[in-house]
C-alpha cells in the first residue's frame, strides 16, 4: 500500500486503501465515502442467506423457509371477492413455487421472465404445488450465484461499481482496519447492555458467517446510534431543569375557580388531568418542559390559556407563539372573546403591525403593562425583551425547532415553557423529537363532538354524487371548505391536466358553473393578509357558503357551522394533514362529511386514504402515516432533517429505541454519565448533537 497523508488509518483516503485506486475512490466518492472510517460504517442494506435454502421438494407446510428460482410466469387478476391478486411462477430445482400477492397491483411491475429471486416465508401445498402468500422476495444478481453459498453483505452502489468488487474491497478494508476502531462503550457496560464489541461488530456486518451474527453485529451499531441520540436529550433535560431556575407560579383553589368561571364549557377529564400536571410544574422553581398532545377538537387552546391565566395571576408574563399569523389570530380572537371582562392586559405581536404600532407594544412588553402577549415568532426576535416571562407558550412546536424553544431559555430566570401540537405524534417521535419534553396527553372529546364521515371519491359518478349532496347540505344552511393542493395551475403541464387540484381554477369552476347560487370565497397563502382576513372572517360569519382554500386552515380555524369539506388529490397530503384539515369540519351540532377526492392507485395513497375512511383516531392515523411516510415527512420538516439518526429507523427499531432510551437516561440521572470511563462516549454525543440540541460543552 502507499503511503496516505494521514497519521490515523481511520482516516487514511480512500484511493489509498488495498484494492482501491484512483478510479474507483471516484466511485466510492459518489457514494460518499471518503475514507476508512466511512467505508467502516458503510453498512449493508441488507443480506442474502444463501447458506439454507431449500429445494421444492424438501419444502414442509408452516415452516419459514426459503427457495431459489427463475420467474417463468407471471399474471395479475380480480378474485370473486373483488380483490387483485398478482401471481409468479418460479421454476425451483426441477419443480415449481408460486408466490402471491393480493391487493398488491404494482407487484407485478417488480417481476421479469427470467429473473433469479428468493421467495421467502411459511409455504402451503396447494393445486398439486407449493405457494408463499406474500413472501418476502430478494432480487439476485449474476455476482450473487457466482460466489457459492453462505450469507452475503448486499450493500448501495452506483454506475461502474458492480456488487461483487463492492464486497471484495470491503471485506479487505474491514480485515485491515476493522480492529483499530475505538469502542466508546466500557466494557462492563457493554454486557450489562448485551451488546458486542464494535470491532467485532463491524466484521459481523460485513463478514457474516450466519445471518445471527450479521444481526448482533447491526444490533451493536444500531444500539449505538439510538443510545447517543437520547443520551443528548437526557443532557439536555438534565442541563434544563439543574441549570435553568425558573419563578414558581402557584395556584391556589380560588384562582383556579376564578379562571374555570371564564370558560363557557366544563373541563373534560383529560383536559383536567393535563391542567393538574401542568400547575404542579408551574409551582416548582424548575422550569418546566412539557409536551401537551391532544387530538383534534380536545381543546388544547383552552389548557393554554388556563395556564397563561395562572402565570399572570402569580404576577408574570405569559406570552404564547404560533407558527402562521392565521393561527396566532384565530388564537387572538379566542382570548379576546375569553377575556372580554378581564382587567389582563393582552397584546398581538406579528408582522402585520405598523412601525408605530410595533415600537409602543415592544415598550408595553418591556415594561410589564402587556401581560399576555400572542404572535408569531416575531415575539422571540432580539427587539423583544419581556419584563419578567413566567411562561412561554409554544403552539404546534413541531413546525418550529429546538433552537427556537432556546430562545426564551436566556436571563437570570428560564419561562417555564408548554409545548403543544394537534398533530398527534407517534410514541418513537415522541421519544426522539421530544424526549426531553415530559407529556401529556387529551385523548378525550369534549361531549357533542361527533365523528366525520370520510368518503374516498373517485370516478365522474361518484364525484357527481358527492357534490349534490353538498348542494344540498348548503342548501340547508350548512357551510363548505373545498381545500387544493396548490394555489394556481401548473403552466409546465399539458392543458388541463390537474386542473381541478388548483385552488384558482376550482374557486373559478365553482363559481361559473353548478355552485353559482352560492356565496364563495378564495384563500390561499399567496393573498394579501388584509384580503385573506377578511374573507376568512366573512366565512366565519356566515356571509360565505363556500370557501375555496390551501392548507392555510389546516390549524386554528374554528367555524362550528362548517359541517362539508372536499379535499382535491387528497393523496398529495400526509395522512396526519388531512387529519388536521378534517378537524376543520363538525365542531358544532352538525353531522360532518369529508370526500377524498382522488384517482391514485399507487399502494401508500392507497392505504393512507384508507385509513382516513376507516378511524377519526389522530393517534392510530399518525402511527399509520410515520409507518408509510417516516419521521421528516409526517412532522413537516423533511428539508430541515428531523432527526439526525445515521442508520437507525424508528419503524423498524422501536423495541430498541425503548431499550437505549431506559439506559440513556438512567446513566445520566444517577450520574454514572459523568464519571471518566464514560468520557468518549460523552465526547461523542457532545460531538454530534451539541449544535442542534443546544448542549453546554460541559457538565
Amino acid at each position: 500500500m502507499s503511503l496516505a497523508p494521514t497519521s490515523d488509518p481511520l482516516l487514511i483516503p480512500a484511493q489509498f486503501l488495498r484494492g482501491v485506486g484512483p478510479v474507483r475512490a471516484e466511485l466510492l466518492a459518489r457514494l460518499g465515502l471518503l475514507t476508512t472510517i466511512d467505508l467502516l460504517f458503510n453498512l449493508p442494506r441488507d443480506v442474502l442467506d444463501l447458506s439454507h435454502v431449500s429445494t421444492v421438494f424438501d419444502l414442509k407446510e408452516g415452516e419459514l423457509q426459503t427457495v431459489y428460482g427463475v420467474v417463468v410466469d407471471r399474471d395479475a387478476k380480480e378474485t370473486s371477492t373483488g380483490k387483485s391478486m398478482v401471481a409468479v411462477l418460479l421454476q425451483a430445482d426441477g419443480g415449481f413455487a408460486r408466490g402471491v400477492f393480493f391487493n398488491q397491483p404494482f407487484m407485478l411491475k417488480k417481476f421479469e421472465l427470467g429473473q433469479r429471486v428468493l421467495f421467502s416465508g411459511k409455504p402451503k401445498f396447494a393445486m398439486r404445488r407449493w405457494e408463499f402468500s406474500h413472501p418476502r422476495v430478494q432480487w439476485l444478481g449474476d455476482e450473487d450465484l457466482g460466489e457459492g453459498g453462505g450469507v452475503l453483505p448486499v450493500y448501495s452502489l452506483t454506475e461502474g461499481l458492480p456488487q461483487h468488487d463492492m464486497r471484495r474491497l470491503m471485506k479487505a478494508v474491514v480485515e485491515d482496519f476493522a480492529h483499530l476502531v475505538p469502542d466508546p462503550l466500557p466494557e462492563s457496560f457493554r454486557e450489562r447492555a448485551q451488546v458486542i464489541g464494535l470491532s467485532n461488530a463491524l466484521r459481523q456486518v460485513h463478514l457474516p458467517n450466519s445471518v445471527v451474527e450479521y444481526r448482533a453485529g447491526m444490533r451493536r451499531i444500531l444500539f449505538d446510534d439510538l443510545h447517543e441520540f437520547q443520551l443528548g436529550l437526557a443532557l439536555r433535560r438534565r442541563f434544563w431543569r439543574r441549570d435553568r431556575p425558573a419563578i414558581p407560579l402557584p395556584i391556589s383553589a380560588k384562582i383556579d375557580a376564578r379562571i374555570r368561571r371564564l370558560f363557557p364549557f366544563r373541563f373534560t377529564t383529560g383536559q383536567d388531568r393535563a391542567v393538574n400536571e401542568i400547575a404542579l410544574d408551574l409551582g416548582r422553581e424548575q422550569a418546566m418542559h412539557r409536551l401537551l398532545q391532544a387530538d383534534v377538537g380536545a381543546g388544547k387552546t383552552a389548557i393554554a390559556v388556563y395556564s397563561m391565566l395562572v402565570a399572570i395571576a402569580a404576577g408574570a408574563q405569559a406570552v404564547i407563539m404560533a407558527p402562521t399569523e392565521v393561527l396566532a389570530q384565530q388564537h387572538w380572537q379566542t382570548i379576546e372573546r375569553l377575556l372580554t371582562e378581564s382587567r389582563v392586559q393582552r397584546r398581538l405581536l406579528t408582522g402585520a403591525l405598523t412601525a408605530s404600532q410595533r415600537h409602543l407594544t415592544l415598550d408595553e412588553i418591556a415594561s410589564g403593562k402587556a401581560q399576555l402577549i400572542v404572535g408569531t415568532q416575531a415575539v422571540i426576535q432580539d427587539a423583544v425583551k419581556f419584563h419578567k416571562l413566567g411562561l412561554a407558550v409554544i403552539d404546534e412546536q413541531h413546525k418550529f425547532g429546538v433552537m427556537q424553544r432556546a430562545k426564551f431559555t436566556g436571563g437570570e430566570f428560564s419561562p417555564h415553557v408548554l409545548v403543544m401540537t394537534a398533530t398527534p405524534i407517534p410514541r418513537s417521535l415522541c421519544l426522539t423529537q421530544f424526549g426531553d419534553l415530559d407529556m401529556t396527553l387529551i385523548d378525550d372529546l369534549p361531549p357533542g363532538r361527533q365523528k366525520v364521515v370520510t368518503s374516498r371519491i373517485a370516478g365522474h359518478e361518484p364525484a357527481k354524487k358527492a357534490w349534490n349532496f353538498i348542494k344540498q347540505k348548503l342548501r340547508e344552511g350548512r357551510q363548505a371548505y373545498v381545500v387544493c393542493p396548490r394555489v394556481e395551475e401548473d403552466a409546465s403541464l399539458p392543458a388541463g391536466v390537474e386542473a381541478t387540484a388548483s385552488a384558482e381554477a376550482v374557486f373559478r369552476d365553482l363559481s361559473q358553473g353548478e355552485f353559482n347560487d352560492f356565496r364563495i370565497g378564495l384563500v390561499h397563502g399567496q393573498m394579501d393578509r388584509d384580503a385573506r382576513a377578511t374573507t376568512m372572517d366573512a366565512f366565519r360569519d356566515g356571509d360565505l357558503d363556500v370557501l375555496v382554500a390551501t392548507t392555510v386552515i389546516e390549524v386554528g380555524v374554528d367555524v362550528p357551522n362548517a359541517t362539508l369539506m372536499v379535499i382535491h388529490q387528497a393523496e398529495r397530503f400526509g395522512l396526519s394533514q388531512l387529519h388536521q384539515l378534517r378537524g376543520r369540519i363538525g365542531r358544532g351540532k352538525f353531522q360532518g362529511y369529508c370526500f377524498l377526492f382522488s384517482e391514485s392507485e399507487t399502494p401508500e395513497a392507497t392505504k393512507r386514504l384508507a385509513a382516513m375512511e376507516s378511524t377519526t383516531d389522530g393517534f392510530r392515523i399518525a402511527e399509520v402515516d410515520f409507518e408509510l411516510r417516516g419521521p421528516g415527512d409526517v412532522l413537516g420538516t423533511r428539508q430541515s432533517g428531523s432527526l439526525p439518526l445515521q442508520v437507525a429507523d424508528l419503524t423498524r427499531d422501536k423495541a430498541l429505541l425503548l431499550e437505549t432510551r431506559t439506559a440513556a437516561f438512567n446513566l445520566v440521572e444517577t450520574g454514572e454519565f459523568d464519571e471518566p470511563t464514560f468520557a468518549p462516549l460523552k465526547n461523542r454525543v457532545l460531538d454530534r448533537f451539541s449544535r442542534i440540541m443546544d448542549l453546554p460543552q460541559s457538565g
